[in-house]
C-alpha cells in the first residue's frame, strides 16, 4: 500500500467545513472541555476506523485500541460507541479525575507514562496518541513505545501539535513565537499563575521536521496529514519550512511488521 492510499478514506471527510467546525470548538477546551473534547473525540474515532479499515479492509469494530495521554477519558464513550475496546493511558491523575474518566463505565484506565507503557510487546491492535506528543520532554521514546506495543500489521497512530504553527504555544496564545520561556513568563505576569502548557515542563517544541525524519527512520511509515486541514491543503506536508508554520497538527500514520 502507498502512503498516499492509507488516508484516502478519511481525506473524504477532511473538507473545509470540517476544518472550521472542529477548529470552532478549540476556543472552548478550558472554559467547556465536555463541548471540546466530545467534538474531538468523534472526529478522532472517524479518523482512526477509517485509517484501520483503509488499511486492513476490516472494521475496527472488536478490536482494542489504547490511547496514550487519554486524560480525563471524554474519547471512551466515542470508541466504545464505535465498538472498540478501549484502554485510556494517563500518568497525571489530576487529568484522569477532571473528567469522566472517574466514573466511565465504558473502557479501562491506567495510570502510566506513554514513555514506559506497562504493556507487552504486541498486545494492541491500535494505538493512538492525539497531543500528547508536544507535552512531553521526548516524543520519540514514546512513539517508540507505541510502536512496540502495537501488533504487526496494527496501526500506530501519532497526532500533535507543532511549534511554529499558530496553535504551539497552547494558551498562551501567538506569543511563543517571541520564545517558549518568554511566552510562559508574559502569561504567567498577566494572569497571575503559571501557564496549563508550562513551556520547558509540560510543553515543548516538537517540530514536523523531527517527527517526519523520527517516523521515516522506523521503516514503518504509512502516511503524514495535516490533522484539522482539507485534504486540498495536504500538500503543505511536503514542503520544508512551510510545513512548521501552517501544518499546525501533524498525524503520522505506522503500522509495524
Amino acid at each position: 500500500m502507498q502512503p498516499s492510499d492509507i488516508s484516502a478514506r478519511f481525506a473524504r471527510r477532511a473538507t473545509l467545513s470540517r476544518s472550521v467546525r472542529l477548529l470552532a470548538q478549540f476556543r472552548f477546551e478550558q472554559t467547556e472541555p465536555a463541548r471540546f473534547y466530545g467534538a474531538l473525540a468523534a472526529d478522532t474515532v472517524a479518523m482512526t476506523t477509517d485509517l484501520w479499515t483503509t488499511a486492513t479492509g476490516e472494521s475496527a469494530a472488536g478490536r482494542t485500541v489504547l490511547d496514550v495521554g487519554g486524560g480525563p477519558g471524554y474519547f471512551a464513550s466515542a470508541f466504545d460507541q464505535a465498538g472498540l475496546s478501549y484502554i485510556g493511558v494517563e500518568p497525571d491523575p489530576r487529568e484522569m479525575h477532571a473528567g469522566p474518566a472517574a466514573d466511565a463505565t465504558e473502557g479501562t484506565f491506567v495510570r502510566a507514562s506513554g514513555m514506559a507503557l506497562p504493556f507487552a510487546d504486541d498486545s494492541v491492535d491500535i494505538c493512538l496518541s492525539s497531543n500528547v506528543a508536544e507535552h512531553v520532554p521526548q516524543p520519540w521514546r514514546l512513539g517508540n513505545e507505541m510502536l512496540r506495543v502495537t501488533k504487526p500489521g496494527g496501526l500506530a497512530i501519532l497526532s500533535y501539535t507543532v511549534w511554529l504553527g499558530p496553535f504551539g504555544g497552547h494558551e498562551m496564545g501567538l506569543t511563543h513565537y517571541l520564545g517558549g520561556a518568554r511566552a510562559a513568563e508574559r502569561y504567567t505576569r498577566k494572569h497571575g499563575h503559571r501557564p496549563k502548557n508550562d513551556y520547558g515542563s509540560s510543553l515543548f517544541a516538537v517540530s514536523a521536521a523531527d517527527g517526519l525524519q523520527w517516523a521515516r527512520s522506523t521503516g514503518a511509515l504509512l502516511a503524514a496529514f495535516p490533522r484539522y486541514h482539507p485534504r486540498w491543503a495536504w500538500w503543505m506536508t511536503s514542503v520544508p519550512g512551510l510545513r512548521e508554520f501552517l501544518v499546525s497538527n501533524l498525524v503520522l500514520v505506522l503500522r509495524p511488521s
